[in-house]
């Protein structure tokens, strides 16, 4: 409830699906409510370190200072994402918000990496740790707001899919379980001189690792390339073959410039029988609507292939049976006929679209083939071109 309040108040107008604006603004209010938060956390948490003397304690205090410190850079990261295009960055600021998802997982990691080590020493020279109801009653109650926090960045993230407000939720429920650690340790401490603050620190430091190293993966994997949404290549061929005169598409390459911010080149098949002109239209045709519906800047290439000529029909089902009892997953584009000067069938070109690392090599794919089209014409060669998917 109180989240609905939060973004109704600070992004108004927002009805389902949020517009760009719309989304950069929830990001950079998710960021200032974070670090609103873990600003209070933080003075509550030092206040409860010094009364206490427990280094589990400060480690949580201090983990919330770098999520607080997280939060500055996920709003500064939205906020940089929306410049527009210049002559430096002509595709945008876009990937700014997983730079920003990076640094803030350096920021968790490193985190980790310190406070584990001081834990550890703790087990060895522990201090003596003093932490009377009051202090811990106080000190469980800040995992409300941390929960609270978590259900927040969780439907920020889910509501305008943010790699970096997701992380931020996971963070913030790994600090839920930390701070429950140290709750047990300041009770149990009463009771017994083993160093469970130290133990609590570990336990600590190990979340934060934890979080810090998933955060870190995800994001390295987007600014590598990661495959694009299922759901956005449906959609996309969808939007392609619907166009008039369009009969396929594929070599679809997908990349991501941010959070909805795609540039897209494909391969469609048309008719070689149209003139060029009309070819033209078609393609742009599809690129128009293809920016009308969905967040794409789509450049097609033409791929002519005759769809009327009863022979080089016969011949290119031929070949997709025997390709699709090798393999179903390969797929067949850009067929022809090659012929020789008598007018006979010497061989048939086409490109192949094959999974990634198959099992066998180009050769012995090509080899299983041509014996199998052999069955129909002994002298029959194969010319193929095997390419692999990019989606």
């Amino acid at each position: 409830m109180f989240t609905s309040i939060i973004l109704k108040t600070f992004v108004p107008g927002m009805t389902g699906q949020p517009t760009p604006d719309q989304r950069i603004r929830c990001g950079i209010v998710s960021g200032i409510t974070g670090i609103a938060c873990n600003i209070l956390l933080v003075i509550v948490k030092i206040i409860l370190a010094i009364l206490s003397g427990s280094i589990a304690v400060a480690a949580d205090a201090v983990n919330n200072l770098a999520d607080a410190g997280s939060g500055i850079i996920a709003a500064a990261g939205f906020r940089l994402s929306s410049t527009p295009p210049d002559a430096e960055h002509p595709f945008g600021h876009g990937r700014t918000e997983y730079v920003a998802a990076l640094i803030v997982a350096l920021l968790i990691t490193g985190l980790g990496i310190t406070f584990l080590k001081d834990s550890i020493f703790a087990l060895f020279k522990p201090s003596k740790v003093s932490a009377d109801n009051i202090t811990i009653i106080i000190f469980s109650a800040t995992i409300l707001l941390k929960c609270w926090l978590f259900f927040f960045y969780r439907k920020v993230a889910k509501l305008i899919n943010s790699e970096v407000i997701r992380a931020a939720a996971y963070d913030s429920l790994s600090d839920c379980l930390g701070t429950l650690a140290v709750v047990i340790s300041l009770i149990v401490s009463r009771y017994t001189s083993f160093p469970v603050d130290g133990c609590a620190g570990i336990l600590i430091a190990l979340l934060i690792l934890w979080a810090g190293g998933g955060v870190l993966k995800d994001t390295v994997s987007k600014l590598l390339g990661e495959p694009p949404d299922p759901q956005l290549v449906k959609k996309l061929k969808a939007v392609i073959i619907a166009t008039p005169g369009i009969d396929g598409v594929h070599d679809i390459m997908i990349h991501n410039y941010g959070e909805n911010s795609y540039y897209v080149t494909a391969h469609a098949e048309i008719s070689c029988d149209g003139d060029r002109f009309s070819a033209h239209d078609i393609l742009e045709s599809a690129e128009v609507a293809v920016a009308k519906a969905l967040p794409v800047h789509l450049l097609l290439h033409g791929d002519p292939y005759s769809k009327d000529n009863p022979e080089v029909i016969f011949w290119r089902s031929r070949m997709e049976n025997a390709v699709c009892s090798f393999d179903s997953e390969f797929k067949v584009y850009d067929f022809r006929l090659k012929k020789d000067k008598a007018g006979e069938v010497t061989a048939l070109a086409f490109h192949m679209l094959i999974p990634h690392r198959y099992g066998m090599s180009d050769k012995e794919i090509t080899d299983a083939l041509q014996k199998k089209m052999q069955e129909y014409k002994a002298d029959l060669t194969l010319d193929i071109r095997f390419l692999q998917s990019f989606i």
